[in-house]
């Protein structure tokens, strides 16, 4: 029995097409199954979290990222009693668009874009558009809201006013699982690298959401379904998230725009933009490199951004290097491997 709060499949908005339905799953259920099967899924697992092409087997990248914000919001739905196949489309669909090197290639394309650049705004342009070789992967409008309205801002308070939140419950859970993974798995992949001590952790913070990784995760996921019970809407209680805050603050001072991070984010930025600047200035190049399925509907800074964002770590560097890198000489044909990698990312 769901919530009365729970959003029922029967009754979604419904499809931009619509569509028969299906005998076996709901509409949810074939949003996330579609989104599995996409190709801009597969790419995250070649996708930077906060650590920039890390070579350590461990490190959190953008797709455990998404199977650990889906872990929790489904635990939260489940305890809630709102609609699991819902949260979980939203979850395994929310950074379709984000960009190779993290939010450091998102900054540089947010700079160097006239319209600027937001990764929700961008996942939701790949399955609405650029999935299915144009086609779109024509998802439910709740799916397509949580996606867009998952995202939030680099302020310090999480207190978020109704439009930016999903009018779904199920959606607005996504969004604070997204917070409470990111917080709590950079921490760990921060104490992994040597960039924090665990002493330097704020005590404030620690004292109420725990010390370890899994206190924290047990703790703040308890506080979410404890707060949001028969509410109509999802929030931690004032306590957890003027301590979440403390912990995200101090992740963005120290980690994410720590003097170590800062220049390996600028050299990821410097190339993202090299590369859209090379494109803009060779329309050849680009036309050789990217069959994009909206080119004869769309200007060229929005074929690039999809390109370019589209890409993951190690290909923006092999592209990179294709481009910027002199080879030696003589060659014969193209470099080894080159088709295999353009295969593989296309």
């Amino acid at each position: 029995m769901l919530s009365p709060y729970a959003t029922l499949s029967t009754q979604s908005r419904g499809r931009a097409r619509p569509e028969k339905e299906c005998e076996l799953r709901n509409c949810f259920q074939r949003d996330r199954d579609r989104i599995i099967h996409s190709k801009s899924f597969r790419r995250l697992k070649h996708k930077s979290q906060v650590f920039l092409s890390p070579e350590g087997d461990h490190y959190r990248t953008r797709l455990t990222h998404t199977l650990e914000v889906t872990q929790i919001a489904r635990t939260v739905a489940r305890a809630l009693r709102l609609n699991e196949d819902l949260v979980e489309a939203i979850s395994l669909g929310h950074d379709l668009g984000h960009t190779p090197f993290g939010h450091a290639g998102e900054d540089a394309l947010d700079e160097i874009l006239p319209t600027g650049f937001k990764h929700n705004e961008q996942s939701l342009r790949v399955v609405d558009y650029l999935e299915r070789e144009g086609a779109g992967l024509n998802l439910t409008f709740e799916v397509r809201e949580g996606i867009l309205k998952h995202s939030k801002t680099h302020s310090r308070t999480l207190v978020f006013s109704q439009s930016e939140l999903p009018s779904t419950l199920e959606g607005q859970i996504v969004r604070w699982a997204d917070i409470v993974a990111y917080v709590n798995h950079d921490i760990d992949d921060a104490l992994r690298a040597g960039l924090i001590r665990q002493e330097e952790l704020p005590a404030s913070s620690l004292q109420v959401l725990g010390r370890s990784h899994g206190e924290r995760l047990d703790r703040m996921v308890k506080n979410l379904v404890e707060t949001s019970f028969g509410q109509p809407m999802i929030d931690l209680s004032q306590e957890f998230r003027e301590a979440t805050e403390t912990l995200r603050q101090f992740l963005f001072e120290v980690v994410y725009l720590g003097d170590d991070q800062l220049r390996e984010r600028e050299k990821a930025k410097g190339l993202i933009k090299s590369l859209y600047q090379f494109f803009r200035q060779n329309p050849e190049v680009l036309a050789k490199e990217y069959s994009s399925p909206l080119s004869k509907e769309e200007e060229i800074a929005t074929i690039i951004c999809d390109f370019v964002s589209g890409m993951t770590d190690r290909y923006a560097l092999h592209i990179y290097q294709k481009y910027f890198i002199p080879s030696s000489w003589p060659q014969k044909g193209k470099p080894k491997g080159e088709n295999k990698i353009r295969e593989e990312e296309q």
